[in-house]
């Protein structure tokens, strides 16, 4: 009678080119696990990927948009007839709507003055896209024994810390793009959690902290690997971990 062949396990991270995302894509890796890097731009995408590969890791590129349909749909085939099933999807990428979060664009978010159309382009990509990517990866997912969904969220996300105006987010400055898209992420992933907890699929939201990174002008105090640690946590939880979650690396989070 022959051995039964191991399950390898296939993870999905969204925009990790570098940041969180790469960090993410490289510590699973180091877990034995075969990463897909989702990136726009192809060429980006295979540099980062070969570079990982250099440390040991077998990882590989996939070009995903996550705001095209037809890309996210390209991806998601590509997958299935490379590995023929997916076991971790991290929903990381994302867009603060202003560049980086430099001091001239500090006030492009105020919600009496904020862009419409900037708004609508943070929402496109930070909660319309995870649910696209989602979607196109659940059939995927479905043909795992353990399938992880992790959505990556911010500590400004939570209404609870957010709305204390003597709590330690009472200095930042009111967003009507970036911080809502997060909030919606938190409600997504409750309502994803929800419909797929009796399937055995865990999806939660990690706040991976200040995380020194393009989108705040790499004015954060910790490094990527750093902040990656929940997103890893969240994505190897064994089969009675918690599901519609809300966690930083040192547990959980208001909402």
């Amino acid at each position: 009678m022959s051995e039964q062949t191991p399950h390898q396990k296939i993870a999905l991270v969204t925009g990790a080119n570098k940041g969180i995302g790469r960090a993410a894509a490289d510590q699973l890796a180091a877990l034995g696990m075969t990463v897909l890097i989702g990136v726009r731009e192809p060429r980006r995408g295979e540099e980062a990927a070969a570079t990982l590969r250099a440390s040991g890791g077998d990882v590989h590129a996939v070009t995903l948009d996550v705001t095209d349909q037809a890309i996210v749909r390209a991806a998601a085939r590509w997958v299935g007839e490379r590995f023929g099933h997916l076991d971790v999807l991290i929903n990381n990428a994302g867009i603060t709507g202003s560049g980086n979060v430099s001091p001239e664009h500090a006030h492009d978010q105020i919600p009496s003055s904020v862009d419409l159309d900037m708004v609508r382009a943070v929402f496109e990509t930070n909660v319309f896209g995870v649910i696209a990517v989602t979607n196109a990866m659940l059939p995927l997912l479905r043909r795992s024994p353990a399938p992880r969904i992790v959505n990556v969220s911010s500590h400004a996300a939570s209404l609870t810390l957010t709305s204390d105006p003597d709590g330690p987010f009472a200095a930042l400055l009111p967003s009507a793009a970036y911080t809502p898209s997060k909030s919606a992420l938190s409600a997504l992933t409750v309502q994803y959690a929800n419909e797929l907890r009796k399937d055995g699929i865990l999806v939660n939201a990690a706040a991976p902290g200040y995380v020194d990174t393009d989108s705040n002008n790499h004015t954060g105090h910790l490094t990527p690997a750093q902040g990656a640690t929940v997103l890893v946590r969240l994505a190897t939880l064994g089969a009675d971990g918690p599901t519609g979650g809300f966690f930083s690396v040192d547990g959980p989070l208001p909402w």
